[in-house]
């Protein structure tokens, strides 16, 4: 069919963000489709969702593992994924400004699991949840970690916004994250916790990646090896490298790592694109003495 035949392109052809957004869309029209159908058939339209949506109860969590990642993929109702594809597409055309389609996948993954992760931890630890049984679903937890992460990034980019003329990104995010904080509503308030572990995964990004580390790395490392795996080729890990330290061999987290050397003229593509949006955030002035003479050096090895 043509029509199912223009999507593969779209999809195929598209960027990263509408793939993201490409895969939402075809997981929504799916469910309303089961959803007739099983209607039809005389069973209960909502049938399906508890196979997608992340279970609060973590004896179901484990029978259903892969909820884990089909819940930030899902949405039931038409505002929810309207809202919040058209927050992923306008943010995420900013965020990839400064960052790369694998950053945009790594950190969509990463802040779903955020939001997963406080809002398990909520249910299951919070005495306002004790004898009540929730369901996650939707992506606003991967969308939020986006949003903070470039707000927290370059916070003074400024976007239109109607009636209100520019507005300095960080207020939006600011404000967004306060509508959660202030404004919990008890009927949602396991979204609202999964809303603000999505955003505390995107300032962790934004903050790590100014201290010279990308967190999203080693995810992308594995997805990378799979995706190999699968298409029958060898997919060589990349060694997670992050701004180097004067006197420390260990990790923030306490773990020691491995050092190993490379030359003296070589940047690293992770350096060249912290430096690069650096760059776009405040200016070739903005950049240290150190950073500057990298630019160079990366400039001279594609040059020669």
């Amino acid at each position: 069919m043509a029509f199912i035949d223009d999507i593969k392109r779209a999809y195929l052809q598209g960027s990263m963000l509408m793939r993201l957004i490409l895969i939402n869309i075809g997981v929504f029209v799916l469910l309303h489709v089961f959803a007739l159908g099983s209607l039809l058939v005389g069973g209960q339209a909502t049938s399906l969702l508890q196979w997608v949506e992340l279970p609060s109860d973590l004896t179901w969590l484990i029978r259903r593992p892969w909820t884990l990642v089909t819940y930030m993929f899902s949405h039931y109702g038409l505002l929810h994924i309207l809202f919040n594809m058209l927050w992923l597409y306008w943010l995420g055309r900013i965020f990839m400004e400064f960052f790369s389609p694998k950053q945009l996948t790594g950190l969509y993954l990463l802040g779903g699991w955020g939001g997963a992760l406080f809002y398990l931890l909520a249910f299951n630890l919070l005495p306002h949840f004790q004898g009540t049984q929730g369901f996650l679903i939707g992506a606003s937890a991967s969308v939020i970690a986006i949003v903070v992460a470039t707000a927290v990034y370059t916070p003074d980019y400024k976007i239109g916004l109607l009636f209100l003329g520019e507005v300095s990104i960080k207020w939006v995010a600011i404000v967004t994250v306060l509508i959660d904080v202030l404004g919990l509503d008890p009927g949602n308030l396991g979204g609202s916790m999964a809303h603000l572990g999505g955003a505390a995964v995107g300032a962790w990004f934004a903050l790590r990646i100014k201290a010279g580390h990308d967190i999203t790395r080693p995810l992308n490392a594995v997805i990378d090896s799979v995706l190999g795996l699968l298409s029958g080729r060898s997919i060589r890990m990349p060694e997670f490298r992050g701004k180097r330290r004067q006197s420390s061999a260990r990790r923030d987290n306490g773990e020691s790592r491995r050092t190993t050397s490379r030359p003296a003229d070589t940047v690293s593509e992770e350096e060249l694109d912290i430096i690069l949006g650096k760059i776009k955030a405040a200016g070739y002035d903005a950049l240290t003495d150190e950073e500057k003479d990298q630019l160079f050096k990366a400039s001279r090895r594609r040059n020669a």
